[in-house]
């Protein structure tokens, strides 16, 4: 009996892809961005930041991704989780890594993980935009 297991991942190309056109979008926004793209398993396979993008922010990028890839849903989601099970915040506040706030999201195809991006130097929702335009140049192809 054979046993096959076969999941999907982003490639370097499409993250390379994705990081650019999320950059651009942040361009046409007039902000500075960070941009992380991590595969399936929340390891970095593309980063990229405009030039004076905050510093601190490089890392709340990267680990949007990671809280995006790691549970398979956006970061933001965490907000309503925390607003219905206020006990779990308490926990999963403390986690490394974990962003319970906009700018982290899942990178699917056929409703299957395949990676996720992460954004972060605008508000909430530029981050999004920023993170949802880079997503489209991938997927909507």
């Amino acid at each position: 009996m054979d046993v096959v297991i076969k999941s999907n991942n982003i490639t370097y190309q499409a993250a390379f892809v994705a990081c650019n056109s999320a950059v651009k979008k942040a361009v046409e926004l007039n902000i500075k961005i960070n941009v992380s793209i991590c595969d399936r398993a929340g390891l970095e396979l593309a980063f990229l930041r405009i030039n004076d993008a905050y510093i601190h922010s490089i890392d709340i990028a990267k680990d949007k991704a990671y809280t995006s890839a790691s549970f398979g849903f956006s970061s933001e989601t965490w907000t309503g989780v925390f607003k219905e099970a206020s006990h779990l915040e308490q926990g999963f506040s403390n986690r490394d890594r974990l962003i319970p706030f906009g700018g982290g999201l899942p990178i699917t195809i056929n409703n299957e993980l395949i990676g996720a991006i992460g954004v972060s130097g605008g508000t909430e929702e530029e981050d999004i935009v920023c993170a949802q335009a880079g997503i489209n140049s991938i997927i909507n192809k």
